[in-house]
């Protein structure tokens, strides 16, 4: 049963965990920066870099405490090397291949996004079916793989401008709601009413697998502020009317979501559906697709947002390969599932 630690450093979560088998998370810490960034409705760089530094260590030793277990009872360390902000990155790869030099542990780097597809696996132990069509979408990603079994994913459609979640956060900001904007949104679209706004859905083409938000976020501008040029200025919209605005946006985007899905399991002939990424916690998702013709997988909530332990859990399928990284490792700001 090998037990790997593994760290979380890509963007402003600062992460490590300990598994065993690939499934049985024994230890999961996260230092969330929410508050760091919140004044500026979206991550800052510079200041992600700096608060790793600080949560680096702390974060790698509760996680061991946790887990009852040290550094000889590990059998590797992994880290997420890539995709991600670069200087965030840089501080998770240099303390992972510091362990592993210093306890002569195996070194395995895994792909953040391809670890979110992994998610579901998590304290279930249940494996989807293959083929199977996963979707990652969170602030950061929109993107569609093809997943023939967990070494074998190709990506096969993202977005051409904004992710999912990136939108949820930019709609949250027109309306004044805070940061991160998509469990806000996500809360307020239950009193709301769907079909209240018409909002356009991009489907870029009749057999295209990519996404576009940026329209969809822009139609959201004009409706609360009016339309550049006219005289029209729309009233500021009272608490309803944002539930309201929340629920249509809310559903533009799941249509969108659940109609590229399909296209994706047409083309492939999927036998299963895997989400993963922060978005994969929104209950609206969640809901469209409880009923969908084949099974559909989503994690636990714990392990929707960026976690240490969807890496170890997916470096266990590398272990059991001997599929491991040079300790000269680069930290990578893109993804190995690329166009």
């Amino acid at each position: 049963m090998p037990r790997i630690l593994a760290i979380e450093s890509t963007c402003d979560e600062t992460a490590a965990a300990v598994v065993d088998d690939g499934v049985h998370v024994r230890s999961n810490v996260i230092a969330t920066q929410f508050e760091l960034h919140a004044k500026y409705r979206g991550v800052v760089p510079e200041i992600a870099s700096r608060a790793h530094i600080e949560n680096i260590l702390p974060v790698i030793d509760e996680a061991l405490q946790k887990s009852a277990c040290g550094f000889a009872d590990l059998d590797a360390i992994a880290i997420a090397h890539r995709p991600g902000l670069i200087g965030s990155l840089l501080i998770g790869v240099t303390a992972a291949k510091t362990l592993a030099w210093s306890t002569g542990k195996p070194l395995i780097g895994v792909d953040h996004v391809h670890a979110h597809l992994y998610s579901v696996v998590l304290d279930k132990g249940i494996q989807p079916e293959f083929p199977a069509v996963g979707l990652v979408c969170s602030g950061g990603h929109t993107a569609l793989y093809q997943v023939n079994t967990w070494s074998d994913v190709t990506l096969i459609g993202s977005t051409i401008d904004d992710a999912v979640g990136e939108a949820y956060d930019k709609v949250a900001a027109i309306l004044g709601l805070g940061y991160p904007g998509g469990p806000i949104i996500d809360r307020l679209a239950q009193q709301g009413d769907p079909k209240s706004i018409h909002f356009p859905r991009s489907m870029l083409g009749r057999g295209s697998l990519d996404f576009s938000f940026s329209g969809l976020k822009t139609a959201v501008l004009y409706h609360v502020r009016g339309v550049p040029g006219k005289d029209e200025h729309p009233a500021p919209p009272n608490e309803q009317h944002i539930a309201d605005i929340c629920a249509s946006f809310q559903a533009a985007c799941i249509d969108v979501l659940i109609k590229k899905i399909r296209r994706a399991m047409e083309t492939f002939n999927a036998k299963s559906v895997i989400i993963g990424g922060g978005v994969s916690a929104n209950r609206g998702l969640r809901a469209a697709l409880s009923k969908f013709e084949v099974p559909v997988y989503f994690p636990e909530l714990q392990y929707c947002t960026d976690n240490a332990a969807m890496s170890a859990g997916l470096a266990h399928i590398y272990f059991e390969r001997n599929e491991f990284s040079p300790l000269d490792l680069d930290a990578i700001t893109y993804s190995q599932f690329r166009p």
